[in-house]
């Protein structure tokens, strides 16, 4: 492509005409003439006039910050413009480069460096100012170890705008170059010293970042901040400084009381709330120790609570948050505020408030706030009443539910949380609910009580958010059926026809639950008619009832009645098996031809277990005695072993269960398995298995036609229910009345909470009032459930990155230039540091420096004597010359004994003497 003609150039588009002709551009064709504008500036940009060049990148980078266009095809053009000797040519040249520039991937960085030193070393300020920005966005190894020495110069920079930038782009060379900190880090800190105030903010600044990572390298330097903290009376200098002592404190005790009063005295005289706020957020995170500074951050943030900007109280509840986490007392302190700002308008503010709720939530007050808090979700947004139920579950679920003490009330408050309008934390309280019942062996009887009202009610199916929870509530009624007082009854609910509704994994589930109770039922009844003489009592106690002596209310209730061993006998009737047997095939069927694998492959093994056990059933009804035990006994043998299967307890798994075990010898599990289909070629697995896939045939139900008469001449009772109101439209999928045990009629309506919603401002006022301190002895009667645990906490090991960081690095070579161990400059600038600053700072404080190094002259001084003894001892004894050999020896160790302890000491921070 040929370069652009005299008229091209003339006639060139300047990148304001491209901006209105790319406004006035139809809708949809923007792409076409943004590729047409492409090729014309890949014409331009070949002129050799440094004008059309730079008004073709101009255009160019406008495109590429606003449209996204790839430019890097033109970086080679970016170098050769920066070479200009105007300004303005320069600075666009510049300016593309740092905007489009990858320091990693883009390889013609390294011709731009002979330019920026070039610039760097210019009498131009602006031409310098350009340099150092371009290198603080482009830097990379290569860059910063080649202009490190032009950076140190300007270090010292007469001119303030060039050494306040200067000062700035040390911190990127450090970053990819480290050892530029043996050469320029001295002068770094000789500038915490200059009175331009532009200059020591940007070296506070630097320090600020430096401390980030690793502050204890930087504890050497406390005076020097010290002083910045005293004389300086700009805020945004000090709010720099008081975050790095925040860093700094933490680290060294006796920092702390030197900071403490100078601290205090900002926030009694300063009125700006930003550097107020700086200042309690330090005493707060790193001086929490000293009561009396707490004490006074405390009031400070009561007086951005009662301020109205929103920005101030946000804060204040952040400062209130951060002081929770040493002294939850400070929230207490502040709960009339914290509960009223539930209320504001700012959503933001009312999170920050919800969570200072949950701060101080405890074993005496979970259930009140609970309480109280879904009361108010009731009342709110969608969005806000999803994140107190996500607080509530993230609160009371943390460290195995350690604030939860009452778990019945737990599992109906789980109940009635699914049920709260807006909800959409299913997934969490199915977690919860199958949790609670692995873990929480003694809440195993409220839970399965919970989920079946969970379970019957059809109305709760048409709701997606509730699927996950039914789910669960699915899997728990048919885990611990034998702990349900009516199996007959959930079986019907699992199997409703509007379980159409639910997602296919969901329906899965109920599936799996009623061959289940299929199973319990059938067990149940053959254990039963095994021996009617002698009823086994223990079967009703266990595996119909949920220990009647401990809770009356899960005893089996006929017209108000106990359920007698007799009653039980005539429930579990075979004609009610046969009824039971009928409903699972009727409704499962259809289902049989599901394009769901999981569902089909559900429905299909109940519907093959019905095929093996039905005809024994219905064979046992038409033959005398002997035929019929006979068929009980096969039966029983089939049952029995898949009952087996299903009755162990599922208790919780560790998530570093799998790899604790060990991989057998020989076993190669990243080996390629191509070859498996020549070796197992010739084997052909069964397409059938025990259980038969093919589609089942309806009976007749003509029994069940006059079962239904007989239920229609009966009395309804409770038809307002909606399970009743359901269950007459559908009557052909349940069990006929007289062949299931009684049923209790107090089904509870969808989307209605168990607790009235009471009025926001008493709910408020209740919160209020309670006293919400914490560490009281609970007042319940019965003990705590035992929650099962594990030993490792089933935290999941991660593996940790051991490769030294760049901070690491850093902080290495900082510790090495403060303890005089390297060159801190090249030999043509260096020059040495004042000494008067040392000396002010060790009067100012009025403590004298103790030298350090008489220790090690001292030690100096005894290799010197033992070095003078060993030659008088070689003139007066010159006969014994082994003697001086192993003499001689002996002072050589201690001489590098010596020199390693120094060594070894010099590697230590030094604390600077007025902190004692």
């Amino acid at each position: 492509m040929k370069g652009p003609s005299l008229m091209d150039s003339l006639f060139q588009r300047s990148i304001d005409d491209l901006i209105k002709s790319l406004r006035l551009t139809p809708p949809g064709t923007e792409p076409a003439f943004i590729a047409k504008a492409i090729e014309e500036v890949r014409r331009e940009i070949k002129s050799s006039d440094p004008h059309t060049k730079s008004s073709a990148l101009q255009k160019l980078t406008y495109l590429h910050s606003l449209h996204g266009i790839d430019i890097s095809w033109a970086a080679f053009h970016f170098v050769e413009l920066s070479s200009s000797a105007a300004h303005s040519h320069k600075r666009t040249a510049y300016l593309s480069a740092a905007l489009s520039f990858n320091p990693a991937t883009t390889d013609v960085i390294l011709l731009l460096t002979h330019q920026l030193r070039k610039d760097l070393s210019s009498p131009n300020a602006h031409d310098v100012s350009l340099a150092l920005s371009t290198l603080s966005s482009i830097c990379n190894p290569d860059l910063a170890r080649d202009l490190t020495p032009d950076l140190f110069t300007l270090l010292s920079s007469s001119k303030v705008t060039v050494r306040r930038k200067a000062i700035a782009t040390v911190l990127r060379v450090f970053e990819q170059y480290p050892d530029a900190v043996r050469v320029c880090f001295k002068r770094v800190v000789e500038n915490l010293e200059n009175s331009d105030l532009g200059i020591l903010s940007a070296v506070v600044g630097l320090f600020c970042e430096l401390t980030e990572n690793e502050p204890r390298s930087y504890l050497p330097l406390a005076p020097e901040f010290y002083k910045v903290l005293l004389d300086c009376k700009n805020n945004w200098v000090l709010i720099k400084v008081l975050k790095i002592f925040a860093k700094l404190a933490p680290l060294e005790p006796r920092l702390g009381k030197r900071m403490v009063e100078p601290i205090c005295e900002i926030m009694r005289t300063m009125g700006a709330k930003s550097l107020v706020f700086e200042c309690v957020r330090t005493i707060l995170t790193s001086l929490s120790e000293h009561d009396s500074a707490v004490k006074l951050a405390v009031g400070k943030v009561r007086e951005f609570l009662l301020e109205d900007d929103p920005n101030l109280k946000y804060l204040g509840l952040q400062a209130l948050a951060i002081a929770a986490q040493k002294n939850i007392l400070a929230v207490v302190e502040n709960k009339d505020l914290v509960v009223k700002a539930l209320s504001d308008s700012d959503v933001n503010i009312r999170l920050e408030a919800l969570r200072l709720v949950m701060c101080i939530v405890s074993e005496d007050n979970v259930m009140e706030i609970c309480r109280i808090l879904i009361s108010h979700a009731l009342k709110s947004d969608p969005e806000f009443c999803n994140e107190i139920l996500g607080f509530i579950l993230l609160t009371c679920g943390r460290n195995y539910y350690q604030v939860i003490f009452d778990f019945d009330w737990y599992v109906l408050f789980l109940g009635e949380m699914a049920r709260v309008p807006h909800c959409q934390k299913g997934d969490e309280i199915a977690t919860q609910l199958i949790d609670i019942s692995m873990r929480v062996k003694d809440a195993r009887s409220q839970l399965v009580h919970v989920t079946r009202e969970l379970v019957i009610d059809p109305a709760l199916l048409g709701n997606p958010f509730m699927h996950a929870v039914l789910a669960a509530a699915a899997w728990v009624s048919g885990e611990y059926i034998k702990l349900s007082r009516n199996p007959f009854e959930i079986m019907e609910a699992l199997l409703q026809p509007r379980t159409s509704l639910l997602s296919p994994s969901v329906r899965a589930v109920y599936i799996h639950s009623a061959f289940k109770v299929l199973m319990f039922c059938m067990h149940s009844y053959l254990r039963l008619n095994g021996d009617n003489s002698s009823f086994p009592s223990a079967l009703i106690d266990s595996e119909l009832v949920s220990d009647v002596e401990v809770d009356d209310q899960n005893m089996i209730v006929t017209n108000g009645r106990p359920l007698s061993a007799s009653s039980v006998t005539d429930h579990l009737a075979q004609e009610s098996i046969l009824a039971l047997v009928n409903l699972a095939e009727i409704n499962l069927g259809p289902l049989a031809g599901s394009n769901e694998v999981e569902v089909l492959e559900r429905s299909t093994n109940v519907l093959g277990l019905i095929k093996l056990i039905k005809p024994m059933l219905l064979g046992s009804l038409d033959n005398g005695e002997g035929d019929q035990t006979k068929g009980e006994l096969k039966a029983s043998e089939t049952v029995k072993l898949i009952f087996d299967s299903c009755s162990e307890d599922l208790g919780p798994i560790s998530v570093n269960a799998q790899e604790r075990v060990l991989i057998p010898n020989g076993l190669v599990l990243k080996e390629n398995l191509d070859d498996l289909e020549e070796i197992c070629g010739d084997v052909k697995l069964p397409l059938l298995t025990s259980f038969s896939l093919v589609r089942p045939q309806f009976p007749e139900a003509s029994s069940n036609v006059d079962c239904q008469g007989k239920e229609e001449s009966e009395p309804a009772s409770e038809s307002t229910s909606l399970l009743a109101e359901h269950w007459k439209r559908h009557s052909l999928y349940y069990l006929a009345p007289g062949n299931t045990m009684a049923t209790s009629n107090d089904y509870p309506p969808a989307h209605d909470p168990k607790d009235k919603v009471t009025d926001e401002a008493e709910d408020l006022v209740k919160l209020t009032e309670k006293s919400i301190i914490t560490g009281k002895t609970p007042s319940q009667t019965k003990p705590r459930p035992v929650v099962v645990k594990f030993d490792d906490g089933e935290v999941t090991n991660v593996a940790t990155n051991r490769t030294e960081t760049k901070a690491v690095l850093i902080s290495g070579a900082v510790n090495k230039v403060i303890l005089g161990d390297e060159a801190t400059a090249p030999s043509s600038s260096r020059r040495k540091p004042p000494k008067s600053r040392r000396v002010t700072d060790e009067s100012s404080f009025g403590i004298a420096k103790i030298d350090q190094s008489e220790h090690s002259k001292a030690g100096l001084g005894g290799s010197k004597h033992h070095g003078h003894g060993k030659e008088r001892r070689r003139r007066s004894s010159a006969k014994d010359k082994e003697h001086d050999r192993k003499d001689k020896q002996k002072s050589d160790k201690h001489r590098s004994r010596h020199r390693a302890d120094k060594a070894l000491e010099a590697q230590a921070p030094v604390i600077p003497d007025f902190l004692l």
